[in-house]
């Protein structure tokens, strides 16, 4: 039996690594370990409860107002203590978290096998996003394992000279997505009555848009809100308070806008598929929401996932308050523009890429 360490730390991490887990316990050939390092806590433990799933270990790295330097170093040193125990045959990591590039290195370190969920998303611009782009660029140079969600991915890597095998999967979110969706998970959100409003669903956390883009984000939310009063927005806040404070304080005494803590992943799917439209600086959300129907606009300049932009199911708009109400006004002003973002078909995959990862896999080690 092969043993299989799926590293993560951080809520994207865990929804998109959940099926990945699932069909990998449920597979005889593996022995499977789940390592949490503990980059994100809470939001992690709401999303490892949701898909019933169990960590074999955790780092414990979080701590107050710490640096990516931090997290890095707290997540090689006890992965290197970890790895020397397990001996694995194989390590999954997903994505470009700081987790995952340290993850990918400290195997690297002991000459362990990386299989990357999620390789070949690019900007080619390595402070946009910061830090997502450097580290998914220094995972795929170490990856064995490639596993590309969409063709441009595939064309990604290859244009990059990487080594190893790249497999086209299409992106396990969906599946997680999928699986929640036919739930049809509540959102109670306390004062929000979903059948009055049009709801945006937003939300805002990147680093590049810290400061000044966050006040034009912010700003262009209150005009979109001033033009059509039949609009309430949902804004679940990120826990940072260099995130969370700014908002609070330009948006906190609107009587149509609703702030809450983080949702949990049930919860946000459900707001997905009650919400009108969706606003965000989240790479995630870009891949879900159109599978629901709901278009996008992107609150960045830049967007690894250009393929939604290719189909219709999102638009870049960038963090300038006139733009973002431009761009709201189409939609909710046109019912025809609308309609064309929201039946566009989703490039992200079907709902199958976690048992294409664990086909690859048993191909490989096995």
């Amino acid at each position: 039996m092969k043993k299989v360490c799926i590293i993560l730390g951080t809520r994207p991490e865990a929804i998109k690594l959940a099926p990945v887990i699932q069909v990998f316990q449920h597979a005889p050939q593996f022995d499977t370990q789940v390592v949490l390092t503990g980059q994100h806590r809470e939001m992690v433990a709401q999303v490892m409860q949701l898909f019933n799933l169990k960590a074999d270990a955790d780092l414990e790295i979080m701590q107050s107002q710490q640096s990516l330097s931090d997290i890095t170093c707290r997540s090689l040193r006890g992965l290197e203590t970890l790895f020397e125990q397990q001996q694995p045959d194989l390590v999954l990591v997903q994505g470009d978290t700081t987790t995952a590039f340290a993850a990918a290195l400290a195997a690297f370190y002991q000459k362990i096998p990386v299989g990357h969920v999620e390789a070949g998303l690019r900007t080619d611009n390595i402070y946009d996003p910061y830090p997502e782009e450097a580290n998914r660029r220094l995972i795929s140079q170490l990856a064995h394992l490639h596993f590309a969600p969409t063709p441009q991915a595939v064309e990604n890597l290859q244009r990059s000279g990487v080594l190893g095998e790249i497999h086209q999967t299409g992106n396990t979110v969906i599946d997680a997505l999928l699986s929640v969706a036919e739930q049809q998970p509540a959102c109670q959100i306390d004062g929000l009555e979903w059948d009055k409003y049009r709801v945006l669903l937003t939300t805002v956390h990147r680093r590049e848009n810290w400061g000044e883009p966050l006040q034009g984000i912010a700003q262009g939310f209150l005009q979109i809100l001033e033009k059509f009063e039949d609009t309430a927005l949902l804004l679940p806040l990120h826990r940072n308070p260099i995130v969370r404070e700014p908002l609070q304080e330009i948006l906190g005494q609107h009587p149509r806008v609703f702030l809450t803590d983080p949702l949990d992943y049930g919860e946000l799917v459900g707001a997905i598929q009650r919400s009108h439209l969706l606003l965000t600086d989240s790479g995630g959300l870009q891949e879900e929401a159109p599978s629901l129907g709901k278009p996008v606009l992107v609150l960045r300049k830049t967007t690894e996932r250009p393929e939604a932009v290719t189909a219709g199911t999102a638009k870049l708009i960038g963090t300038q308050t006139e733009e973002i109400v431009m761009a709201a006004a189409e939609l909710l002003s046109h019912p025809t523009a609308y309609e064309k973002m929201a039946t566009a078909i989703n490039p992200f995959g079907d709902g199958h890429a976690a048992e294409r990862i664990l086909q690859a896999v048993t191909n490989y080690i096995c």
